[in-house]
């Protein structure tokens, strides 16, 4: 990332300085430290005015936690659920039974695979119709057995292809969506990465709706609204900022509920420590929502989605107050 390159020559020199210490046995240990608070401080100045279209970027890296690395980190316990009994079992979906100490759910999520080749298999985290459908009944089937949803959302969108809409895209979203408005079981979703349009939304419905610090949530991607609105793909930034798609700009808006605090530089530069908050932030919050009675759940949920950025005065019955 462009703002990063400040930071990668100074990591650069750390490295080449504990080389040559090591390589002459010199100590060299105030000079490395200097070194090292440098970095942090280059760090915390870079991240601390990040533009949208930079945490767009974040969002993106390659080493940024995904999926399995939070089911691998951040999991006492999974057993993976396969296929939709209709077409296939889309890998870009992952679902499965997950246990974090004492809490058991079923935890559904965007899969984009580590390597290229596991990437290539995932379409990138692009889900088919199979994928969605695939995610709804193992959400109905959890809501029989009365466990808990966690959804882990990180998606550019829904898969686009011809094969897709063949088999019913929108409409496999479209029923996801409204399935999980009658799921008489609390449901966390987490943007960890992106949150993009209807592939998102597909198993975004929740009771909490909460976003990793430098994750993005949109209704589509800055590349795609540039395309849209000015045909330029230079004017991308300029779409980022438009579409109010971080965490703060969210957060303002009432689209999210909360933001799990990640490592100073993002959690692509320590992966564990962001799925400890994760993991951490999970349990505190299916702790509360176990807490509220079925009918209120449900209320609460139509009622959340029902007024969502509502603008003041245009629905009073919202809360809103009015002119």
């Amino acid at each position: 990332m462009a703002f990063e390159k400040p930071i990668q020559e100074l990591e650069e020199q750390l490295r080449e300085f504990e080389e040559l210490s090591d390589r002459n046995n010199l100590d060299a240990s105030a000079e490395i430290a200097a070194l090292r608070a440098r970095i942090e401080e280059s760090i915390d100045a870079a991240y601390a005015d990040l533009s949208p279209w930079d945490r767009v970027n974040v969002a993106r890296h390659p080493e940024r936690p995904v999926a399995s690395d939070y089911i691998a980190g951040a999991m006492d316990d999974f057993f993976e659920l396969h296929g939709d009994r209709s077409f296939g079992d889309d890998r870009a979906i992952v679902t499965g039974f997950a246990q974090v100490e004492d809490q058991r759910f079923l935890l559904v999520g965007h899969r984009k695979g580590r390597t290229m080749k596991e990437r290539l298999a995932c379409n990138f985290g692009c889900a088919h119709p199979e994928g969605y459908r695939k995610a709804l009944r193992k959400m109905q089937l959890a809501a029989r057995m009365g466990l808990p949803i966690v959804s882990l959302i990180n998606t550019p969108g829904a898969y686009p292809g011809i094969g897709a809409e063949e088999r019913g895209q929108a409409g496999a979203i479209a029923e996801n969506i409204l399935g999980m408005f009658s799921l008489e079981v609390p449901i966390l979703a987490i943007v960890i990465g992106e949150g993009g349009s209807g592939g998102a939304l597909g198993i975004g419905v929740g009771d909490r709706v909460l976003m990793m610090e430098y994750s993005y949530y949109s209704v589509i991607s800055p590349e795609g609204c540039a395309a849209i609105l000015w045909k330029d793909g230079e004017r991308t930034p300029d779409a980022a900022s438009a579409l109010r798609l971080t965490a703060p700009d969210l957060m303002e808006l009432g689209v999210v509920d909360g933001v799990i605090k990640e490592p100073s530089g993002g959690a692509h530069r320590d992966r564990q420590r962001a799925i400890d908050s994760m993991r951490r932030v999970l349990l505190e919050e299916l702790k509360l929502l176990k807490e509220i009675p079925k009918a209120e759940l449900l209320k609460r949920r139509r009622a959340k989605y029902r007024h969502l950025a509502a603008v003041p005065g245009r629905f009073p019955e919202s809360g809103a107050a009015t002119p």
